[in-house]
C-alpha cells in the first residue's frame, strides 16, 4: 500500500466515524490515536476529495461496518477489519498501526507480545517509536529446540524499532517435560517476567492451527504425532502454545503441561488482541472468540464474514 493510499484510507476512516458512526471529533481522535486537529483536517480532506457523498466511497467503509458488527456479536473490546488480499499486506500495516498507537501513549504501560508470522510481518512494517516509558515483555519462550532463537518470536525484531526496555522469556517454547518447565519457570528472573505478562495493559498474539501444517510442527516444537494427539483431544487452535478446542476450552493433556509460556493474560485486565486471518485459521479464530481467550481482533474481510455467519 502506497503512502497516498494509506492517507486516503485514514481520511475515509475519519469520515466514516464522523458521518456514519456519529462520533465526536474527540472520540475519533482517541480511537485513531491522533489529535483533534488532525481529525478535522482529515474529514475536510475527505469531503474535498469527493469521498463523502450519501455513503463513504471507499472500500474501507465496508471494513468498518464488518468490524462494528463483529465487535457487537463477539463481545470484543477492539476489532479492526482490513480488505482481504493474498499477500496479507493490509494485515501487516493494520498490526503495525495498532502497535504504534499503543506504544505512542504517554502513560507508562506494559505491552506483552506472543509470536507468529502475522505479528512479525506487522512489526517489520513499524516506524521507529521512542517510548522509553514503556516495558515490552515476551509471552512465550524464545529458545528453539536446537538452542537457537525461535525465528518467529517478535520481541527481538520489535526491540530494533522501539526504545522501550524489553524482557525476553529465556526458556524453550515447549519444555522436554513438565518437571523441566516447572524448574525453569520457578527461577527468580523468569518468574518476574511471567509476573509482568499478567500485568500487561495490552497483549498482541497470533493464532496457530492444529494439524500437519501447524506452526508448532513447522517450527520444530512438536512432532507430527504429538500434534495429532492434541487434534484427537479436540484441539482446533493454539495461542502462545496453549491449545484449545472449538469452544475455546484449554486442552488438558500432558503435552500442555510442558508449555513454558505464561498463561494468556486475564481479559478482565488486559486487552488481548489476536492478529489472524485466512480460511485455514477460521475454526481456530472462532474457537478463540467463543471461549473468550481474546477480547480484541485484527483480521480481514473474508474471515470477518465467516465469523459473522457462524
Amino acid at each position: 500500500m502506497s503512502v497516498e493510499d494509506r492517507k486516503q484510507e485514514q481520511m475515509a476512516r475519519a469520515a466514516w466515524l464522523s458521518f456514519v458512526a456519529g462520533q465526536t471529533q474527540d472520540e475519533i481522535a482517541a480511537q485513531m490515536g491522533i489529535s483533534r486537529q488532525s481529525v478535522q483536517r482529515m474529514v475536510a480532506q475527505a469531503q474535498a476529495a469527493g469521498l463523502v457523498k450519501v455513503r463513504i466511497d471507499h472500500p474501507f467503509a465496508d471494513c468498518l461496518d464488518l468490524a462494528a458488527r463483529l465487535r457487537r456479536q463477539a463481545g470484543l473490546q477492539f476489532c479492526e477489519v482490513v480488505p482481504a488480499d493474498a499477500r496479507g499486506a493490509g494485515m501487516a500495516i493494520a498490526v503495525a498501526d495498532c502497535i504504534e498507537t499503543w506504544l505512542r501513549r504517554s502513560d507508562p504501560l506494559i505491552a506483552a507480545f506472543g509470536t507468529g508470522r502475522t505479528l512479525r510481518s506487522g512489526v517489520e512494517q513499524m516506524s521507529r517509536v521512542d517510548c522509553a516509558q514503556h516495558r515490552i515483555v515476551s509471552l512465550t519462550g524464545n529458545i528453539a529446540t536446537d538452542g537457537s532463537t525461535a525465528y518467529y518470536n517478535v520481541l527481538f525484531s520489535l526491540s530494533e524499532r522501539v526504545t522501550a526496555r524489553s524482557y525476553p522469556l529465556v526458556v524453550p517454547v515447549i519444555a522436554s517435560s513438565a518437571a523441566e518447565r516447572e524448574a525453569l519457570n520457578g527461577q527468580a528472573g523468569i518468574a518476574r517476567v511471567i509476573e509482568m505478562t499478567q500485568a500487561a495493559s495490552v497483549a498482541f498474539v497470533g493464532i496457530g492451527t492444529i494439524g500437519p501444517d501447524a506452526p508448532l510442527v513447522l517450527d520444530g516444537f512438536l512432532t507430527s504425532a504429538e500434534i495429532e494427539t492434541l487434534r484427537s483431544a479436540g484441539a482446533v487452535g493454539e495461542i502462545v502454545g496453549w491449545a484449545y478446542d472449538a469452544e475455546g476450552r484449554l486442552i488438558d493433556s500432558e503435552l500442555m503441561q510442558r508449555v513454558a509460556s505464561p498463561p494468556i493474560p486475564s481479559r478482565e485486565s488486559t486487552l488481548v488482541i489476536a492478529a489472524a486471518m485466512g480460511a485455514a485459521k477460521h475454526q481456530a479464530i472462532r474457537g478463540a472468540l467463543r471461549g473468550g481467550l481474546v477480547n480484541g481482533l485484527i483480521t480481514d474481510t473474508e474471515t470477518a464474514e465467516f465469523l459473522l455467519k457462524s
